[in-house]
């Protein structure tokens, strides 16, 4: 394209550019990432013909094409990109262009081996794989500059450009390069002011005489067995991730147009990563959820990603990649959804508050390593029945779009997250089962229709606009934190606190007090025995579930002083001690679980403890029947009803008069409603 071209084109932007501060949704998008450099070169504009066949509206390009971008050292080719944006622009579907720096090209690692990750014990990455280098190497981020500069010097005034995405699912993934240590280290010497007496004093550096003395002792990550460090530097794996996609993000806003966003995709196992600070200048963070589909099809992935990045980034979200045949890696797993599952997902996505739902990705690859995960079209690059599923569903939403885009959701309970405490009991694990279960958390919230945030504790401890708060495992936690928790229950708040909470400081070393340390006033126990155990009974039954094995693998000995103890194991030694206690604190209540539950026995406890809080009622229905609402543009009650089964499920309508958009019908409180086998409706409240 001429430079000429360009100048015009751009003199044209400027004059005529809106006066908001960010890109605005309108309108729900709906489309797929796109690769032409994958496909036969004829295929462009018979995409694109199937694209608009379809009603996609937007797509992502360019996130691992840096070799192609710029094939040799400072040689730099564009026009293959400028003739997919210029037809895409043509056709009038959006772009979202990605910076490459994810996937290096060849010569760099030729020419450059040093900005390739090193790993623990001497082990190394290799070309031939993407996010293979040290994101924080010199080296790496002069070139990740030039070719981010060159590209938006080029496209940061494309018409079709609607936004940007900053590098790909940036994680440290277990970078360990000298360099990088060099900067872990410095970083502990701010945060400790560089007193090498107080770091041996919070870590217990002197067990096993393993004290420094100067900072160039201070030793690596590779042989540490010391907890305290090991969390530290996962903190600092953190900083380092958000570090390097805010740099990113400097470097885009300095040509980017005011009506256009950056964003970062990240995967939702959202453990690595500091995502209120990665997320700060970004005004559209975005997700990868890839879930299960067929009969394991129930929508949990999909709403408990959306409830954590909706809330760590102040409202909604885009959803750049997600399921829509098949995926893996190879071949052995091969699950393309049932009929009416694509559409139920694609509203899933939309119920949770994403403004955008994108697939991975258009077209299926006919090589390398992704050749089995499937796009919308299939090896044969033929319509089939996904791609007839994606423009039924595209058509719906062409007419409700504006309807349902920008929901606001404002939600009566939490689930309380700590990075820290993941980390430290997976350093320190107490059972062979998940030692951080925050997903069995959240499916016992969402399979009973209580909507939830999940909050990170490590950044927010303002829990006043909730009633419920579940928290799993707070091993880690500074006393500011646990005083939050004992101030939220007496002002009123409900809590459903687990097992081994309040155990250690945030140095991940053990309190030197009766457990549960700061907490023992709202828990109304204390406690100085734990024991490993087997499956266990409830003595009696308490809580009326099915089954006999309710508890296993942790159990404290809680000494209840104004606690009521709530259920005991039916064991003849064990049994002394209740396992299950409730607490009046205040004007609130506090539950707590001293033993790894069972998934029955977390639903009952979260349930009882939600009607008590006013927040579902007693005949509240459940899974598979999953309900989602929010506040529409207009200020309307969106309401969504799914149904996660392969049955015809009639239920009856428990709400004001509303509108069912996708039918027009209109539905009575009171009435008999039929939701389909994978089916939804989307009622909104006259």
């Amino acid at each position: 394209m001429k430079n000429r071209y360009y100048l015009m084109l751009m003199i044209l932007v400027l004059c005529t550019l809106p006066t908001k501060a960010q890109y605005s949704f309108d309108h729900v998008l709906y489309g797929a990432a796109y690769y032409h450099e994958y496909m036969p070169e004829e295929r462009l504009d018979e995409d694109i013909r199937l694209m608009k066949k379809a009603g996609l509206t937007v797509v992502r390009v360019g996130e691992s094409a840096w070799g192609l971008f710029e094939p040799q050292d400072g040689t730099f080719e564009f026009e293959w990109m400028d003739r997919i944006l210029d037809k895409m622009h043509e056709a009038e579907i959006n772009v979202i262009l990605g910076t490459p720096t994810y996937s290096i090209p060849a010569w760099l690692a030729y020419k450059h081996p040093e900005v390739l990750a090193e790993h623990a014990k001497g082990d190394k990455a290799y070309y031939g794989i993407r996010q293979n280098m040290d994101f924080t190497n010199p080296t790496y981020r002069y070139y990740c500059e030039r070719i981010i500069r060159r590209m938006l010097e080029r496209y940061a005034q494309h018409p079709a450009v609607i936004g940007y995405q900053v590098d790909n699912e940036t994680e440290a993934r277990g970078v360990n390069n000298r360099d990088y240590f060099f900067g872990f280290r410095n970083y502990i010497k701010q945060k400790f002011n560089n007193d090498l007496n107080l770091l041996a004093k919070e870590w217990g550096m002197n067990y096993w005489g393993m004290n420094i003395n100067t900072w160039e002792e201070f030793y690596p990550r590779d042989g540490v067995t010391n907890p305290s460090y090991k969390n530290e530097w996962e903190r600092y794996n953190r900083k380092a991730v958000a570090d390097f996609l805010n740099w990113q993000c400097d470097l885009v806003n300095e040509y980017r147009r005011t009506d256009q966003f950056v964003t970062h995709c990240f995967m939702p196992d959202f453990h690595n990563i500091d995502q209120v600070e990665s997320f700060r200048q970004m005004q559209y963070p975005a997700i990868n959820i890839y879930h299960d589909v067929q009969d394991r099809q129930d929508g949990q992935r999909i709403a408990y990603a959306g409830d954590f990045v909706r809330t760590v980034a102040g409202g909604n979200y885009i959803v750049m990649e997600t399921n829509a045949q098949g995926i893996g890696w190879d071949a052995r797993a091969q699950f393309p959804p049932y009929d009416r599952q694509l559409r139920q997902n694609v509203y899933a996505h939309y119920a949770s508050g994403a403004n955008m739902v994108e697939y991975w990705h258009w077209a299926t690859l006919h090589y390398g390593q992704e050749t089995y995960w499937r796009g919308v079209l299939g090896h044969d690059l033929q319509p089939n029945r996904i791609y007839n599923e994606f423009a039924a569903t595209a058509k719906e939403l062409e007419r409700i779009g504006s309807r349902i885009v920008n929901l606001k959701k404002k939600n009566r309970a939490a689930i309380l997250y700590s990075h820290d405490s993941y980390h430290a009991l997976q350093f320190m694990p107490y059972t062979y089962k998940s030692n951080y279960p925050i997903d069995m958390v959240h499916r016992a919230l969402y399979r009973q229709n209580i909507e939830t945030d999940i909050i990170p504790c490590d950044k927010t401890i303002d829990f006043s606009g909730y009633d419920l708060l579940v928290i799993p495992p707070l091993y880690v936690a500074t006393d500011r934190l646990l005083a939050a928790i004992d101030g939220f229950v007496h002002s009123g708040g409900h809590v459903v606190m687990m097992h081994k909470s309040g155990y250690c400081n945030e140095h991940s070393a053990v309190r030197a007090t009766l457990a549960p340390g700061p907490l023992r006033k709202a828990c109304g126990f204390y406690y100085q025995e734990f024991s490993t155990i087997g499956d266990l009974s409830l003595k009696d039954n308490p809580f009326h579930l099915e089954g006999e094995k309710q508890i296993s693998d942790w159990y404290e000995f809680l000494i209840p002083e104004t606690a009521v103890p709530l259920a005991y194991a039916a064991h003849p030694f064990f049994g002394r001690w209740p396992v299950v206690t409730e607490n009046n604190y205040g004007k609130g209540r506090l539950t707590y679980i001293g033993a790894y539950p069972s998934q029955q026995l977390l639903d009952a406890i979260v349930r009882r403890a939600a009607i008590r809080a006013g927040i579902i009622a007693a005949e509240e229905s459940v899974f598979p029947i999953i309900q989602r609402m929010g506040t529409n543009e207009a200020g309307k009650v969106i309401r969504y009803l799914f149904n996660y089964s392969s049955e015809n499920k009639e239920i009856t309508y428990n709400y004001p008069t509303s509108e069912e958009l996708v039918s027009g019908k209109t539905v009575k409180k009171g009435d008999r409603v039929t939701l389909p086998p994978w089916g939804v409706l989307i009622m909104e409240v006259d």
